[in-house]
């Protein structure tokens, strides 16, 4: 039996990870296209996917909620409509739970930016709070579907005193002045997990984070362990692991940095059991 102090991430490819903790089992932004295949970005623009997920959606175990960070071609496709619970609380934007409420889907929770969800299973309790994102700069934001980070906090009762670890979700955004609470409200955070690939649209307008921005991202969130996803399965995305690897060796940063491939797991054992990864 997996000791309840020990979480895990699988990742399953673009931002698609498959979270354990406490009991619970949580997934993030389904995407389950093909090599070859579109994603649909919205105002006609579409993007090819390079690589095959790690599993197919028939695969997927019972979960306990799908963490959706926005209504994106590459965070929800066709095989998650279609393969996916409708039963299964999905906590997304408002935005993103409107449609996915006219897709069929029985239980979907909006969250405005800093509110949260609690899911209780047995005597142990998690907490997803909304945090904020930006999607694009300047008035280009309004193009693209509102995004949302998150916040993980798994432990027991109502957490005050019972948290066993803190987890973080970037989302689909670039580095903003908005990200700056994020830290202030949420310190002493234990793993996050980075949305990367300096995705362009139409050629230019970046809007999810380079190397660059992913690397200052980590100095600023503070986590003790990120690990980098969303980095070349699509053909927008314009940089790759190895750009966020190399600004992250300029910043000294490499220790708090883990990567993994698509179908590889991460173990990070909780705070009860002391601090560390395997």
């Amino acid at each position: 039996m997996a000791d309840p102090a020990e979480a895990s991430v699988f990742f399953i490819g673009n931002a698609t990870t498959l979270i354990r903790c406490q009991g619970f089992t949580i997934l993030t932004d389904p995407s389950f296209l093909h090599r070859g295949q579109r994603a649909y970005l919205g105002w006609g623009i579409t993007t090819r996917r390079r690589t095959n997920p790690a599993i197919e959606v028939g695969h997927v175990p019972e979960l306990d909620a799908i963490v959706l960070s926005h209504m994106h071609g590459d965070h929800w496709d066709r095989y998650a409509t279609r393969g996916l619970d409708k039963s299964v609380p999905v906590i997304t934007t408002p935005h993103a739970a409107a449609r996915l409420a006219r897709k069929g889907f029985m239980n979907v929770v909006a969250l405005e930016t800093w509110r949260e969800h609690l899911l209780r299973r047995g005597d142990a309790t998690l907490r997803i709070t909304s945090l904020p994102a930006r999607h694009a700069p300047g008035a280009a934001e309004r193009l693209l579907p509102p995004v949302m980070g998150s916040m993980l906090e798994f432990g027991h009762g109502d957490l005050d005193g019972g948290l066993d670890l803190r987890m973080h979700i970037s989302g689909d955004t670039i580095l903003d002045d908005r990200l700056n609470a994020i830290p202030h409200r949420f310190p002493d955070i234990d793993v996050a997990i980075v949305h990367l690939g300096g995705t362009k649209i139409l050629g230019a307008l970046l809007v999810t984070m380079d190397g660059d921005q992913g690397a200052r991202w980590v100095r600023l969130i503070g986590a003790r362990h990120n690990l980098p996803v969303h980095y070349d399965d699509y053909e927008a995305f314009s940089s790759g692991l190895d750009d966020f690897r190399r600004h992250v060796d300029l910043l000294g940063l490499s220790d708090r940095v883990r990567y993994i491939g698509r179908g590889e797991t991460y173990h990070i054992l909780g705070r009860r059991a002391g601090h560390g990864a395997r």
